[in-house]
């Protein structure tokens, strides 16, 4: 009797295990965002789901990136403004995330610390001038624009008030890769910077963020505090959509 409840039981951990690996390989995963990259939009704590199936498969959709096959399947093309978890380039293993800003063949560039897409600035409405967010343990102050991209798409950006980025290259993206920017433009390492991230193949696209199903600051209490979780837990981000 013994012996068949453990066999039982294992087989159970088993089919559950494969179920939850087929689930976070082909359908949803759940990631944890480790930096102030992506503020006002995404903060430090926050968990999200990231729908597999978006752009369809390739080697990283899977643990440890296996070489199973070589492109994609069922590629899907991604739409500019998306947020994506990629593969940084420089190592293929390291998961980040940003927002598409570049499409395969297009121009980016800064001038005069305004973004240009193919030679179009890309219009910024103010929406603040006295905000406060994170660079690491660094609160900054920054001013936050809505930014709307050629194809319609707004999002929410925010610039220091103070040396901010201003002027760059022109950047060229290449056939089959993608440009990159986090939300929080003086405090992203992104396609800017060539050697650490630079354009992203799209074999190195994981997923689409859809929305955070948790946070917590633990600058204000550890989850297993549970007694401060009244200051670290933000209930106001459960569930919301990532735009």
């Amino acid at each position: 009797m013994n012996r068949d409840f453990f066999i039982d039981n294992l087989k159970t951990i088993f089919y559950a295990l494969i179920i939850a690996l087929i689930i976070r390989s082909l359908v949803l995963q759940p990631f944890y965002i480790p930096s102030s990259s992506m503020e006002p939009n995404l903060l430090v704590g926050d968990r999200i789901f990231v729908t597999k199936y978006s752009y369809g498969y390739s080697k990283h959709s899977f643990p440890f990136s296996p070489p199973i096959f070589k492109d994609r399947l069922l590629n899907s093309k991604p739409v500019r403004g998306d947020i994506i978890v990629f593969k940084t380039p420089s190592d293929n293993r390291t998961d980040y995330i940003k927002r598409l800003i570049g499409l395969p063949g297009d121009t980016i560039q800064f001038i005069d610390g305004d973004l240009y897409v193919n030679n179009n600035q890309i219009l910024k409405s103010i929406m603040s001038k006295v905000d406060q967010i994170f660079c690491g343990n660094e609160k900054i102050s920054v001013k936050t624009f809505e930014e709307k991209l050629p194809n319609g798409r707004k999002y929410v950006a925010s610039y220091r008030k103070q040396n901010s980025f201003k002027n760059s290259d022109e950047f060229v993206v290449p056939k089959k890769h993608y440009f990159f920017l986090g939300d929080n433009r003086d405090c992203s390492k992104d396609s800017r910077f060539l050697t650490s991230v630079g354009y992203v193949h799209e074999n190195n696209l994981v997923g689409k963020a859809q929305f955070i199903f948790f946070s917590s600051d633990y600058k204000k209490g550890y989850f297993i505090e549970f007694w401060k979780w009244h200051k670290s837990i933000r209930y106001g981000r459960f569930f919301k959509k990532i735009l």
